[in-house]
């Protein structure tokens, strides 16, 4: 029987990196697909972000493929005006998504692509884990003419569910990101940490990093990190931050996961790069690696999702690179490039 997924291409380069993503998927399996609207395409269309039939649709898959959303035509400061991102955040709430896994592993084809020296990043192999359904991004907001605040709260059952995905993940250590020299809900994440770590983990090493440190030693030490687990907002920015080791944010896959049961949501790190949407030149890699993240994770098709990255790994090394990698190959092209390996 086919696995259902549901496709949500979403806006900008969306459209493109989805579209030849489930190229891939169908040289490796039996799948059927049903495209909903998010995101700017969704407000166009509806008026908001994540419409109802979008909801149903992917609650009722076994997985869910996200291209990107959002871009300046949908931007605007005025309060109360849906937003693309609204549709991302609303969708990750409905399915109950709390992990955000995005592993960081430098290709050995993509060593000197990254900003950073190669000696630096080489044996890099690290995974950001990232609380996703609460924190400042969903806590309580208000604004008047002279005053905006955003509530940044989380209770015990959310860190310990985190914390839980992050010990569970390690091979080395944890390594926790707060702030709790400043924050008092840094304090309690902490705190929880601990617990949960004496209680359920006690042989798995665990150390603490305040979140400037961290940040500064990703790009200084990146290979010394295994695990890193952090809340919402910290975990958007370190992850990001982390996407340029690799060369590219056009590299990255992620993968966003609930209880078991729940279909995940899998979507490369990259935006929606409106600037080159439509040309034909989006790095169609990180959306094809969120799709083997998708076999392992989502449909427990761990063969099939090797089989992808190592794919994506001979393309590369056989010479591959996208404009943002240096090179001139198009999203077809270096699509091509990886069913070619496959």
């Amino acid at each position: 029987m086919a696995h259902h997924i549901v496709l949500l291409p979403g806006d900008g380069i969306g459209v493109e990196v989805v579209a030849a993503a489930t190229q891939v998927l169908d040289a490796v399996g039996e799948f059927s697909y049903e495209k909903r609207l998010i995101g700017g395409a969704a407000i166009d269309a509806t008026g908001g972000p994540l419409p109802d039939e979008t909801v149903d649709a992917c609650q009722g898959a076994d997985a869910v493929l996200l291209g990107a959303v959002g871009g300046p035509k949908w931007d605007s400061t005025e309060a109360g005006r849906p937003r693309p991102e609204q549709g991302l955040l609303g969708i990750r709430k409905a399915l109950s998504l709390f992990a955000n896994l995005r592993p960081v592993k430098p290709l050995t084809a993509l060593l000197d692509a990254s900003p950073l020296k190669r000696d630096r990043i080489e044996g890099t192999d690290l995974l950001v884990v990232r609380e996703l359904t609460g924190g400042m991004y969903f806590g309580r907001k208000e604004r008047d003419a002279d005053r905006a605040s955003d509530e940044n709260a989380y209770t015990r059952p959310e860190v310990e569910r985190i914390a839980r995905v992050a010990f569970r993940a390690a091979r080395r250590k944890v390594t926790n990101v707060d702030k709790m020299n400043v924050l008092e809900v840094s304090r309690f994440w902490r705190e929880v940490v601990l617990d949960v770590h004496a209680r359920e983990f006690p042989n798995v090493v665990v150390d603490h990093m305040l979140v400037d440190n961290a940040a500064m030693q990703l790009v200084s030490a990146p290979s010394t990190f295994d695990v890193i687990v952090t809340d919402n907002m910290f975990g958007d920015i370190l992850s990001d931050e982390a996407a340029m080791i690799t060369g590219s944010i056009g590299m990255l896959p992620s993968a966003s996961v609930g209880e078991e049961g729940t279909p995940g949501l899998f979507e490369p790190v990259h935006g929606s790069a409106p600037d080159i949407a439509g040309r034909g030149i989006a790095n169609p890699l990180a959306t094809i690696l969120s799709c083997a993240l998708l076999l392992r994770h989502g449909l427990g098709l761990s063969a099939e999702a090797d089989a992808v990255e190592s794919a994506v790994d001979r393309a590369l090394e056989g010479g591959l690179r996208t404009p943002d990698l240096g090179g001139d190959a198009t999203t077809d092209q270096a699509t091509r490039a990886v069913l070619e390996q496959l």
